[in-house]
């Protein structure tokens, strides 16, 4: 049921706004894939390259993945080829009640959850006996989940499906939820503003200092940007916990602004630990 009425709300949500619900929507999951690429060695970046030409395989002509910003997005595309991709509709969040405990292990049933598909898909990237489609797949994969783990809405949430089922009004604008806000609005403003811009080489000090940690290490950041941070800003300034939350809420214009750093560090961070790992596993 969880990921059915998911699916039902991004659909909605693309029938609505211009931009379609989606994890860090395509400029943020392209940015994600496009800071990781300009960080990668040559040799990674060759493999990457590689891989892609065998992207007739998957037979996807509707979401070739001919660049970067498409390897990223790729998942998302597919969402609309719901028979053949179903499946991997619950490996993009694991949710984790920001009311309640933070536990890894929990909402993650045989592996049906982001971080676990992380580290599967890691490994299929770095097998050199597959086959270069197969390997393709999984490196598409693992560029869009880490993003996606770095979205505090896809992890930390309050029985509101990460937000999605709370109308939201934007500065002034309404017709959109919370969980819209952060994927797209709201991160297509953090990126566009970011100045340097977010996509560049950075240098040993910044790599250092916003590529570490592990799969779940990010998910507990996103959980307790969520619990610390966004549902705080969205309901009043404290957690909407043992009382029903509103249906209806403003994002204003001050939260706006506090929250565009947030935006971008996650961005930036999921950027440079994804070349990090992309180096491990190819270069």
């Amino acid at each position: 049921m969880r990921r059915f009425l998911l699916l039902m709300a991004a659909l909605v949500g693309f029938s609505s706004l211009a931009t379609p619900a989606m994890a860090w929507g395509y400029l943020g999951h392209a940015t994600v894939g496009e800071i990781a690429m300009a960080n990668v060695k040559p040799a990674t970046r060759a493999a990457i390259q590689r891989l892609m030409k065998s992207q007739s395989g998957l037979d996807t002509p509707e979401c070739a993945m001919t660049s970067i910003d498409k390897v990223a997005t790729w998942p998302d595309c597919i969402k609309g080829e719901k028979g053949r991709w179903a499946f991997q509709s619950s490996w993009h969040y694991q949710d984790q009640p920001v009311c309640g405990t933070f536990d890894i292990k929990a909402n993650c049933r045989d592996g049906t959850c982001v971080t676990a598909q992380i580290a599967r898909n890691e490994k299929l990237l770095a097998d050199r006996k597959l086959a270069p489609v197969l390997r393709l797949e999984a490196l598409s994969f693992v560029v869009h989940f880490v993003g996606d783990v770095h979205q505090p809405l896809h992890v930390g949430e309050n029985e509101d499906l990460g937000g999605n089922t709370v109308k939201a009004q934007y500065g002034d604008a309404p017709g959109r939820n919370l969980h819209s806000i952060w994927d797209t609005t709201l991160a297509e403003r953090a990126i566009t503003s970011a100045r340097p811009p977010l996509v560049r080489v950075y240098s040993k000090a910044e790599r250092a200092e916003m590529s570490g940690g592990t799969p779940e290490d990010w998910a507990r950041e996103s959980y307790e940007i969520s619990r610390d941070v966004l549902y705080p800003l969205a309901f009043g300034g404290k957690l909407p916990c043992g009382s029903k939350e509103p249906q209806k809420i403003v994002w204003t214009n001050a939260a706006i602004e506090q929250t565009i750093p947030v935006v971008d560090k996650r961005i930036q961070q999921a950027g440079l630990r994804l070349a990090k790992m992309l180096d491990a596993a190819l270069g």
